[in-house]
């Protein structure tokens, strides 16, 4: 952003700021920078890191990711569930759900709520394929005849990974969703027929709007939504009479303590920095190094501000379209991924506090990390040799090779998320290192939703994007297996041997063996490359002093914000 545009930022978020004064200043609020809008906030087609927080605090889940445990921990849920396993290749997970869970209607939230979100996943014309993806695993619920709150989930598979991911799905109410019960005579199965029913059922959940009328579907969390103004402001209010509330002892899953969570939409990072200075908000997440080393150093801010950091699950990763006919080739991906100055990147951009990782694997979990393998290193030498191995010919043209035919050139594109300092300075710096070895780059900035669905449809090239990750369960198979090609693996790799290890991975319950599996597969992505990690990130979290102590995660977003006890704003 240049300087002009920058200073029209500025003003323009100042008259913002001032017709939201009044959410500013509300006591007991704790005010969240955003980069940008969460998009979509229907509950079962989460697509942003935004639009998955703010889930988490309108919708219960059976269980939540706890990161201090190294496990789920019961949300909804009683207790972690019991296991019964039948045959070979299925099992039952059961569950039951807290007695003194309520929707906001004071009816109880009961198994046939499970029942129900379970078929509005599997809804045929809905866009919920990323859901099934994750979650087709779970074939049918079995009520319990003399608990309304108890049941079963039937699950092919008898992965312990399984038996944790069956409760990390937001639970919605049927009686709001389907006030008639309709869908209470079919199994979960019949829901991908095209029967009357089920139609009828689909265009009257996409008639809701829930990706912009989330308060159409109340979730049974502590926060209900007050207002959204799309790329500006979203504000939630903890609700006066929820249902944890008469627990005795609530469990750190059920603390809720800021009565107002307001979520500001400020897209350039130094502005984010003003405001937080200024006290227009509270808290800045995931900032970037150099602001955060700025504000440390600063006396006047250390009197203001708290900073933390904590090692994330959250990489950043060079991502190949593989159906492009440059890239086809793993020889070709090696060759780009050589380009890359990770070193120097981490440097530049991270201040040095990040971690280099040879896949999707973080180093932290030793276990599973396969330290086998050399980490990616500059080196445009080995880059030209590895293309000339697949075939590429250098001349005064370029780099070209004959293939079906027809000539290819190597000139390609690389896509991200535009207005993102780390992202803009790895693409400046891979096309610098590409020209010197004559291969045109083309940068591509783009606005974070149009780069969302160009994805999808496969229309980039070469891409940046940061990947978000957990310790506890290891499923690949939404963002790399064959089978979600036409989802949500935007690189389009797949062959029968990384499909096999990905299903292996999820089914083995021996840790010895799932180590073994884990790190071949790391070995397979190694060696074929439909993307690269360049680093692990740390989160970088500065904010207020009235906030007290902000409890940090390595999980996204990298603060727990109903951990946080604010003291009121001055006024």
């Amino acid at each position: 952003m240049n300087r002009i545009q920058s200073g029209l930022f500025l003003l323009l978020w100042s008259a913002l700021a001032a017709c939201s004064a009044s959410v500013s200043s509300a006591p007991d609020a704790v005010r969240i920078r955003w980069a940008r809008d969460p998009e979509n906030l229907d509950p079962l087609i989460v697509k942003t890191s935004g639009s998955l927080e703010i889930n988490n605090l309108l919708h219960c889940s059976l269980l939540r990711a706890d990161e201090q445990k190294g496990d789920f921990t019961p949300w909804l849920a009683e207790a972690l569930p019991g296991v019964t396993r039948i045959g070979d290749s299925l099992m039952l997970v059961s569950y039951r759900i807290r007695p003194e869970a309520t929707w906001d209607n004071g009816a109880p939230v009961l198994a046939r709520d499970v029942a129900f979100t379970l078929k509005t996943m599997h809804c045929a014309g809905l866009p919920t394929e990323m859901a099934q993806a994750r979650f087709g695993f779970v074939l049918d619920l079995r009520p319990d005849s003399t608990d309304p709150r108890r049941f079963s989930l039937l699950c092919r598979g008898q992965s312990i990974d399984f038996v944790r991911s069956s409760g990390d799905f937001s639970i919605l109410p049927e009686y709001v969703l389907d006030p008639q019960a309709t869908l209470r005579g079919l199994a979960v199965a019949d829901m991908g027929k095209n029967l009357p029913v089920v139609q009828q059922f689909a265009q009257r959940y996409l008639a809701a709007q829930l990706a912009r009328h989330p308060e159409r579907v109340p979730g049974c969390s502590a926060y209900q939504l007050q207002s959204w103004q799309p790329g500006r402001q979203l504000t939630l209010v903890r609700k006066p009479n929820w249902w944890a509330d008469k627990l005795l002892t609530p469990p750190p899953a059920l603390r809720a303590f800021p009565r107002r969570i307001n979520f500001q939409i400020i897209p350039d990072a130094a502005t984010a920095v003003l405001a937080l200075r200024r006290g227009d908000i509270d808290l800045y997440s995931l900032m970037p190094a150099p602001e955060f080393a700025r504000l440390q150093q600063s006396p006047t801010d250390r009197e203001q501000l708290r900073f933390s950091t904590a090692d994330s699950y959250e990489c950043l990763t060079a991502n190949f379209n593989t159906r492009k006919p440059q890239l086809q080739d793993r020889l070709t991906r090696q060759a780009l991924t050589y380009l890359f100055d990770v070193s120097a990147l981490i440097k530049a951009t991270q201040l040095g506090q990040a971690t280099p990782s040879i896949g999707l694997i973080s180093p932290r979990i030793k276990r599973y990390y396969n330290d086998s393998l050399p980490p990616l290193t500059y080196s445009p030498a080995q880059a030209t040799r590895l293309l000339k191995q697949a075939g590429w010919q250098q001349s005064e043209q370029g780099w070209t090779r004959a293939s079906g035919g027809s000539t290819q050139q190597l000139r390609l594109s690389i896509s991200y998320r535009a207005g993102e300092p780390a992202f803009e300075t790895t693409a400046l710096q891979f096309r610098s290192a590409a020209a010197l070895l004559g291969i045109p780059i083309e940068l591509r900035p783009t606005e974070a939703s149009l780069l969302s669905r160009q994805l999808l449809q496969g229309e980039t090239e070469i891409s940046l994007r940061n990947m978000n990750g957990q310790p506890f369960a290891y499923d690949f198979t939404p963002i790399l297996h064959s089978g979600s090609t036409k989802l949500y693996n935007t690189t389009g790799f797949g062959t029968p041997a990384s499909d096999h290890l990905i299903e292996a991975i999820a089914q083995e319950n021996n840790l010895t063996k799932k180590a073994k599996l884990l790190r071949q597969f790391q070995r397979v992505l190694y060696v074929e490359r439909p993307l690269a990690v360049l680093y692990f990130l740390q989160y970088r979290i500065a904010a207020a002093r009235r906030l007290g102590t902000v409890p940090v995660s390595g999980l996204m977003p990298g603060y727990i914000v109903t951990d946080i006890r604010p003291t009121p704003v001055k006024p």
